[in-house]
């Protein structure tokens, strides 16, 4: 693949998870004693992708402490530190203040890439991160975003008359498909963000998708975000039954 850089966002306040982030950022969360960011970086270092850019902003110093005592440093000043198999990874202070398209924008001002690798810090998945890179090369798109199946979250019942009659756990294949996040992006998405305060989800995607600039790699496999105490805990079910089968 020509891309061999990825960008995790990882800055934002995840104010739905309180119960960790109001001492660490939400990509800190560990899911059986390693932090979401690392089970997330290993999705793009399973297929070469050797450069990671952390794009953090809230509670960053917690990254950089965990990352100083469990990664060699490289540059103290850049805060870029490797790990055993040659994996670099950049933590950037994008901003507490900053959106996920500001955020983004300042990666690509960083690395200097004409093309990266974009996702969250909170979700996993077993996106074949090379079939996505063809997808998104044949597709000439600016972006290309991974579709994919909401998780399941309520169960079914048939109901006959104040009966229950079959309870059925609910299929995620029955439902619609929802951005999963797992870019692949063009340089030239910064042209479509025009500052700080602008979230990637909006505006920039909108205007793409309206300019025929913005295709959808569908992916049906396994997609966990972890947004509550129980999410995490069925994360962990499936990393302990290798449910993401190269995903360690």
């Amino acid at each position: 693949m020509e891309i061999k850089s990825a960008m995790i966002l990882a800055g934002g306040l995840g104010t739905r998870f309180k119960e960790y982030t109001e001492e660490i950022p939400k990509p800190m969360i560990k899911a059986n004693n390693k932090p979401l960011l690392l089970h997330v970086s290993n999705i793009f270092s399973n297929y070469d992708v050797n450069n990671i850019y952390i794009l953090g902003g809230y509670k960053i110093n917690s990254i950089i402490e965990y990352f100083d005592e469990n990664f060699k440093t490289l540059s103290q000043d850049e805060n870029v530190y490797s790990d055993q198999a040659g994996i670099k990874y950049y933590i950037l202070d994008t901003g507490v203040e900053t959106m996920t398209g500001g955020r983004i924008k300042k990666g690509f001002e960083v690395s200097g890439d004409s093309s990266s690798f974009v996702t969250y810090g909170d979700g996993v998945a077993n996106v074949d991160i090379k079939s996505l890179y063809n997808f998104y090369k044949n597709k000439s798109s600016i972006a290309t975003l991974t579709a994919v199946r909401p998780p399941a979250r309520f169960g079914s019942l048939n109901l006959e008359g104040s009966n229950v009659k079959q309870f059925n756990e609910k299929n995620q294949s029955d439902e619609g498909w929802i951005n999963g996040g797992f870019f692949a992006l063009s340089k030239e998405i910064c042209e479509y963000i025009t500052s700080d305060s602008v979230p990637f989800e909006k505006e920039p995607l909108e205007r793409l998708s309206s300019e025929g600039l913005l295709s959808a790699y569908k992916h049906a496999g396994l997609f966990r975000p972890v947004d509550t105490i129980r999410e995490l805990e069925l994360l962990e079910e499936e990393l302990d039954n290798n449910a993401f089968g190269f995903i360690k």
